[in-house]
């Protein structure tokens, strides 16, 4: 094998490692994102669950009248 096919044949394996690990720091960041939202989302519900609690304490104890 001379130097200049195996030059090529380095710089192939580089290339293929690189898009490789793109691919997986993609991946990567989606799946960090997608925890991102479910977190976000599940924050939104508790939240909202916490507040219709309120609102129910505050009917129960007569607080809630204008």
């Amino acid at each position: 094998m001379d130097s200049e096919k195996m030059s090529y044949n380095v710089g192939q394996a580089k290339g293929q490692a690189e898009e490789k690990t793109n691919n997986m720091m993609d991946k990567a960041s989606n799946v960090a994102q997608s925890a991102q939202d479910s977190m976000q989302e599940a924050g939104q519900q508790v939240q909202a669950k916490a507040q219709g609690a309120t609102d129910a304490v505050k009917d129960a104890t007569g607080m809630n009248k204008q």
